[in-house]
């Protein structure tokens, strides 16, 4: 009989708790940022798709017009995720799975901090992008999409006129335009330490990145936590902040083995020189990381999207011990009411026993 009450409330407790696919399940995906999620946007814009060796980024020493040696966080998270979506300058309609505005060069408001274009929008403009048709048709965003946010280094890395406080208020707008529009599941990333990447190095602006760096996530902190009182609301922080700094303080546990110098030598349109094995370094090149530290990226974004989602275990716990009970408290009855049946019933009592045993 204990085995049946186990197996019961297990039963019911598949019922009663989502399942982990299940709480990752959105109806599309939608990116907003800069290099670090641009999948296209910026390669197609400057001809990629006709002269993919003169584009920005240039292909194939940088993967498929992704700022990396392969794929970007956007791509492993949209595959965990089930859901692909198609770069805005490849298909400017709305797709099944959702679009990527992101934009390589992008700044946190309007422009770009690396092709002068007025099509290449910044981080905000690309938020407008998609709110503003929607609202000029008295509708909604998809409450049930994911949306994900992302910027700011372009505007302390090659801005010239930098303000933290304008940068992260770019941001905050960025999100609020979202959740006023219906937006209800919101990804937004801080920025990594901008003093260790190799640009910085280069420059002589590692002391003024890093400190630009956590004057911008301590604001932009404070301006997520304004969201807080929006039960509607589902705003995940993704902390790349500290993802970097412990694949810097243990290289080795992450498989990398240079997490200081870059893979590749020169910029976008000079290549000096590239190394052998660029998944053994941190950055491919004095900006971008690899394609390992992208995929270290998404699995951090998901882990917080599940944490949102999937109840906690000393819930899970509670919940299957109400199962159990329950299914207990079934069973017992049904015995109870076997046993006052074989009163009545003699002759049946050896098939009563059976059914119970069984």
């Amino acid at each position: 009989m204990k085995k049946q009450a186990v197996a019961a409330g297990f039963v019911l407790l598949s019922f009663m708790l989502p399942l982990k696919a299940s709480a990752a399940s959105f109806s599309k995906f939608y990116v907003f940022g800069d290099s670090l999620s641009d999948t296209g946007n910026v390669f197609a814009a400057t001809g990629g798709l006709v002269a993919p060796t003169t584009a920005i980024p240039q292909d194939p020493l940088y993967f498929q017009g992704r700022f990396s040696n392969d794929r970007v966080w956007v791509d492993y998270l949209g595959s965990q995720l089930g859901l692909n979506p198609t770069p805005y300058f490849l298909s400017p309609t709305i797709p099944n799975q959702g679009i990527n505005f992101a934009v390589g060069g992008a700044n946190s408001g309007q422009g770009n901090a690396i092709v002068p274009s007025a099509l290449l929008p910044g981080v905000l403009e690309q938020v407008g992008l998609l709110t503003q048709p929607i609202l000029q048709a008295n509708q909604k965003l998809d409450p049930n999409a994911l949306y994900a946010v992302s910027g700011g280094a372009n505007d302390y890395l090659f801005g010239k006129a930098i303000n933290p406080a304008q940068t992260v208020q770019n941001l905050s707008d960025a999100v609020g335009l979202l959740a006023s529009s219906g937006a209800k599941n919101i990804l937004v990333f801080n920025l990594p330490d901008l003093g260790k990447i190799p640009f910085a190095s280069a420059t002589g602006l590692s002391s003024n990145l890093t400190g630009l760096t956590i004057d911008h996530n301590k604001r932009l902190a404070e301006e997520l936590d304004k969201f807080s009182n929006n039960s509607d609301l589902n705003l995940t922080s993704v902390d790349v902040f500290s993802l970097f700094n412990q694949i810097e303080e243990n290289p080795g546990k992450f498989g990398f083995q240079d997490v200081v110098n870059p893979c590749v030598i020169g910029n976008f349109q000079t290549i000096i020189s590239v190394c052998p094995q660029p998944n053994d370094y941190l950055f491919f090149d004095s900006v971008h990381p690899t394609t390992g530290v992208h995929k270290l990226v998404a699995d951090t974004a998901l882990a917080g999207i599940e944490a949102k989602f999937v109840p906690e275990p000393a819930i899970n716990l509670g919940i299957l011990a109400l199962g159990a009970f329950g299914a207990l408290g079934v069973l017992k009855r049904k015995q109870k009411r076997l046993a006052l049946g074989s009163t009545d019933r003699v002759v049946d009592a050896q098939l009563s026993h059976t059914t119970v045993e069984n």
